[in-house]
């Protein structure tokens, strides 16, 4: 007897598998999704992070940098960058190069390090992780890192004021401590004078002891106004008329020589919240400075301009930048020492032989205290540049 269908007679009979067609669901598995590189998604939020990010392949070849890599490293993104060496895209940052290159030697990885790029004047903060694939192989790295430069400025300065606070509870009490004696000094050295007024020798003495003592007194004053908080008389000023004070004011204070003094002011800027007189100090005093560096011989140029101060990264657009006036004053003297460089504000520290050490620390405490800036740069044998950064507005939030 024949097999018959159930469907009907004479139809043969088909064996079908148990398996039922896929779902919807497993069909939607199966669709593979496009490659990490070619996903728009993916490259949109790569883009979008505040964050720097590089990727690199084990062989040493760049997967991706995103635009935020190239800002804060100072690079101009080339036409076509991945696929290239990682080590010729960062040719200019070498420091850059040794850190991710170490992302596949060391067996711990920082989880947060700080790397000072020196040449660009910036300090960023990163992280590096190893990329591995299923079987646990090391395919790639990735460096995490972002600008803290502000941070570190910021930091720096809380700093600065914790050693100040020291500084000045010890500097104030000597202070008051010296003044007294040293007037005493002062009152008997006169004293002395008038009894030998025929010793011409004496009458040597007597003047060296008077000098002395009034140097002394006047580091004595110079440490009570570096301890002494700034309390500043904020008004409208006008940075043309505060100038050319301070070029009187330096004039009367050492001699000018033969030294040219240019100042250049850009038009129509604008006035600016600030104390008229604590200000006049600061560029009295670099000037000062710039005319006994150069010796009665060279070159001194002033100049003026409007600028901002971009706003934080990490707050792009809630807050629009800064406006700043900017201030240098350059000479065309021996300039610093290299080893001078990292301490010139430092208190106490001179290359002066009768220096106290204290007026660029003071100048740098004013400048402070109007939410500024000031920054130095130098070469040997060409001269130095000072650059003083003030806001129009006072700002005390904005960041340094």
């Amino acid at each position: 007897m024949s097999d018959m269908s159930p469907q009907g007679p004479g139809a043969p009979l088909v064996r079908r598998s148990a398996r039922p067609a896929p779902s919807q669901t497993e069909r939607r598995r199966t669709v593979r999704p496009p490659a990490a590189a070619d996903d728009p998604f993916f490259r949109h939020l790569v883009s979008s992070m505040r964050n720097g990010v590089i990727a690199v392949h084990r062989d040493g070849s760049l997967a991706l940098m995103n635009d935020e890599a190239y800002r804060i490293f100072g690079l101009t993104r080339p036409a076509e960058d991945v696929g290239r060496k990682f080590t010729d895209v960062l040719h200019d940052r070498p420091a850059a190069v040794r850190v991710v290159a170490s992302a596949f030697e060391l067996s711990h990885l920082p989880n947060r390090a700080e790397l000072r790029l020196k040449d660009l004047d910036r300090v960023i903060g990163y992280t590096l992780s190893q990329v591995k694939n299923d079987a646990g192989d090391v395919i790639g790295a990735v460096m995490y890192f972002k600008d803290l430069t502000q941070v570190e400025q910021l930091e720096e300065r809380e700093r600065l004021r914790d050693r100040l606070a020291s500084l000045g509870e010890m500097a104030a009490g000597i202070a008051h401590e010296l003044k007294n004696p040293l007037a005493g000094i002062e009152v008997m050295a006169g004293l002395l004078r008038r009894q030998v007024p025929d010793s011409e020798n004496a009458q040597l003495l007597v003047a060296d002891i008077l000098s002395e003592a009034k140097l002394a007194n006047a580091i004595v004053v110079e440490m009570l106004e570096f301890v002494r908080p700034v309390r500043l008389q904020v008004a409208h000023t006008d940075m043309t008329d505060m100038l050319q004070q301070s070029v009187t004011m330096a004039e009367s204070k050492t001699n000018r020589g033969d030294v040219a003094v240019t100042i250049e002011m850009e038009e129509d800027l604008p006035m600016i919240e600030a104390d008229h007189h604590q200000l006049s100090q600061v560029f009295t005093n670099l000037l000062t400075n710039a005319f006994e560096a150069l010796d009665g011989r060279g070159k001194i140029s002033i100049s003026c301009v409007t600028g901002a101060i971009d706003d934080d990264p990490a707050f792009a657009g809630l807050q629009p930048p800064t406006p700043t006036v900017i201030v240098e004053v350059a000479d065309d003297g021996p300039g610093l020492p290299h080893d001078a460089m990292d301490k010139i504000f430092d208190p106490f520290f001179t290359t002066k032989p009768q220096g106290s050490g204290l007026g660029l620390a003071i100048v740098r405490k004013i400048v402070n205290a109007h939410d500024g800036r000031i920054d130095v740069s130098s070469v040997p044998g060409a001269g130095t540049r000072f650059r003083v950064t003030l806001p129009v507005k006072s700002a005390t939030g904005w960041f340094k």
